[in-house]
């Protein structure tokens, strides 16, 4: 990675901490990375991902799969760097914070990956209980192989000593939701939802998940297996389920990984059995897959090839077809309209900081404004591709009106042959909560709270159906 991009600001410590007990960033138990050699790697990899989200300004995604490519690095010590990252972006305000009092005067412009390197073994020391001679030592390490940052390795040296001495306390008392959390967006959730609330869904949003799956059929049984839950919602969530690839049932195509919230949307279509779909955007894939295993006919369109490539092996895992279409939504034609259309459209993506922290540092205010003008064309571009009678639905895991509620608003007036659907489905199933005064879906990350420690929350989903006149 490039050490000598110039950063913006001072480069002096956080000052004026603010301090609330309200928010306390919690300690996760990790898996320590394999003890042969592979620690350095595994940190390396860490902070070159910390560095390119943080001042390269990329995907977390895109950049932890690049730089731990080429390491060679055992499943355990991936999954490793992969916590190490996550974590430090979740509580990266606390973390700095704490790491300030330590560092007496302001750093210069140059100084290579020094913050990340601090910054990832503040997260192993006061969260994932890393020992500390490890922690610190690896951290030197990296400051030694950085060509900017090896004139710092006393600093860090002794930074890190102190930090694992005493910083704990100091981290426990700081408000690590309004340290992290830029102000533009938390100030936008408590206009939308009341501060209360937009504290709470920070709070959420700010936690590690649990891993969601959707189960073809039989979710009690592959539950009792795989040792999860089958919550309200008929998705299996598991606190801690290590490698994917090694869970039951995943050699055999029994399930696939999806947010219980990113579940729901294919369920306001109803029965799909024999229809035409054409999911939109449809990479990932989980909302393929449902409707694949629902029994419908489905064409998948996706400007990305590598990401379509991905959702075929998918579906060949999972027993499931489709076609799949490379192409962009905007600009896809089709000899004959669909009965249905998912439209998954590309969005803020806000409601989903909880698997994807490094939301936000990349996301601005201006991006939802330009993301709601491309959502806007592409409902448009949808409702001439369904037929009369049939159903489209929109969704974003966004939470920001001007991409769900509005959006949806100002596609009714400009298609008046259009109406929407109230959600038809049992309470149970989507309790009155998560229900629009229009009958729309809204999930939010605090969602789910009444559940143990460690199965609490749910992604920022929302979702409407809307049927066009016959």
């Amino acid at each position: 990675m490039p050490n000598n991009i110039k950063r913006n600001g001072p480069r002096s410590a956080p000052a004026g901490a603010r301090l609330k007990r309200d928010h306390k960033p919690k300690a996760a138990v990790a898996k320590p990375a394999s003890p042969a050699g592979d620690g350095l790697k595994t940190r390396d990899v860490a902070v070159s991902a910390l560095f390119s989200v943080l001042i390269e300004h990329r995907p977390f995604d895109d950049v932890f799969a690049t730089v731990s490519a080429g390491r060679d690095l055992a499943p355990r010590d991936r999954a490793f760097a992969r916590l190490i990252a996550t974590t430090a972006l979740r509580n990266r305000g606390a973390l700095q914070a704490v790491l300030s009092t330590y560092i007496a005067k302001p750093l210069p412009e140059h100084i290579g990956r020094l913050d990340e390197i601090l910054l990832a073994a503040a997260a192993q020391l006061l969260l994932l209980q890393t020992p500390p001679h490890a922690a610190i030592s690896l951290a030197v390490d990296q400051c030694h192989a950085d060509t900017n940052g090896k004139r710092f390795a006393n600093l860090v040296n002794a930074v890190l000593r102190r930090l694992s001495e005493t910083g704990q306390g100091r981290l426990e008392s700081l408000d690590n939701v309004a340290l992290t959390f830029p102000d533009w967006l938390l100030s936008r959730w408590s206009k939308t939802y009341g501060a209360a609330e937009a504290r709470q869904i920070a709070r959420a949003s700010l936690v590690e998940p649990a891993l969601d799956l959707t189960v073809k059929s039989d979710p009690e049984l592959w539950a009792e297996r795989i040792g999860a839950i089958v919550l309200p919602t008929g998705s299996l969530r598991c606190a801690q389920a290590g490698r994917v690839e090694e869970l039951p049932g995943y050699s055999v195509g029994a399930w696939w990984v999806q947010d219980a919230a990113a579940a729901l949307p294919v369920k306001l279509l109803g029965d799909v059995a024999g229809l035409s779909v054409l999911d939109l955007c449809a990479a990932p894939g989980g909302k393929t897959a449902q409707l694949a295993a629902a029994g419908a006919e489905v064409t998948a369109v996706d400007k990305s090839a590598g990401r379509l490539s991905r959702l075929r092996d998918n579906l060949t895992r999972l027993g499931l077809s489709a076609n799949t279409v490379v192409s962009d939504a905007l600009t896809f034609t089709s000899e004959t309209q669909f009965d249905a259309i998912l439209l998954d459209s590309p969005c803020t993506s806000t409601g989903t900081i909880r698997r994807h922290p490094d939301i936000l540092y990349l996301k601005r205010p201006e991006d939802v404004a330009a993301l709601a003008a491309l959502q806007s064309k592409l409902l448009d571009r949808a409702a001439d591709l369904l037929k009369p009678g049939g159903t489209l639905v929109y969704c974003t895991c966004s939470l920001e009106p001007e991409e769900g509620e509005a959006q949806v608003d100002a596609f009714l007036a400009r298609h008046t042959n259009f109406a929407r659907r109230p959600i038809m489905l049992d309470e149970a199933t989507i309790p009155m909560p998560w229900r629009t005064r229009d009958g729309d879906l809204r999930t939010v990350p605090s969602h789910f709270a009444d559940l143990p420690e460690g199965l609490r929350g749910l992604d920022g989903f929302y979702a409407a159906s809307l049927v066009k006149s016959s």
